[in-house]
C-alpha cells in the first residue's frame, strides 16, 4: 500500500478527496506525519496549513482546527474551515491579519483579546499558504 485516500472536509463541502502518499497536520502535540498504513488515531488540529504529497507534488491546504481520523486506508480531516491556496483571497486575509493585531495592541477583555489572537492566527495561516 502506497497511498492512502485522504478526505478534507468542511461543514460547508468536501475540499479535498484523493490518493495521497503522505500528510502533514499540526495536532495539539506538534506536527503529525502520516504515510501509508499508519497506526489509527485521531486527534484536535491546531490552526494550521496542512501539507499533502501525492504524485510527485506537494499542495499545501488553510486548515482552522478540527480534527483528523486516521484508519487503517483512509484518513479523513473534518475542518471547521479549510482553504485550498488558489481559493484564499490575500486581500481579505492581509485586512483580517491587519484589524487582528490592532485589537492585540487594546486593553480589551480576555475574552475580545482571545478572539482576536484566533483571527490573527487564521489570517497568518491564509497566507502562509497562499504564499505571500
Amino acid at each position: 500500500m502506497s497511498t492512502f485516500l485522504l478526505e478534507i472536509v468542511t461543514p460547508e463541502r468536501l475540499i479535498y478527496s484523493e490518493q495521497a502518499d503522505s500528510l502533514v497536520v499540526r495536532g495539539l502535540e506538534g506536527e503529525l506525519g502520516i504515510l501509508p498504513g499508519h497506526v489509527p488515531f485521531v486527534t484536535p488540529l491546531q490552526i494550521a496549513p496542512v501539507t499533502i504529497k501525492a504524485n510527485g507534488k506537494e499542495q499545501r491546504i488553510a486548515v482552522a482546527g478540527g480534527f483528523v481520523e486516521v484508519r487503517k486506508e483512509k484518513v479523513v480531516i473534518l475542518a471547521e474551515s479549510a482553504e485550498l491556496a488558489n481559493e484564499i483571497d490575500i486581500d481579505r486575509a492581509r485586512a483580517a491579519k491587519e484589524r487582528a493585531e490592532t485589537r492585540l495592541s487594546s486593553n480589551r477583555d480576555q475574552y475580545d483579546h482571545r478572539r482576536a489572537e484566533l483571527a490573527l492566527q487564521k489570517a497568518m495561516n491564509r497566507l502562509k499558504v497562499s504564499g505571500q
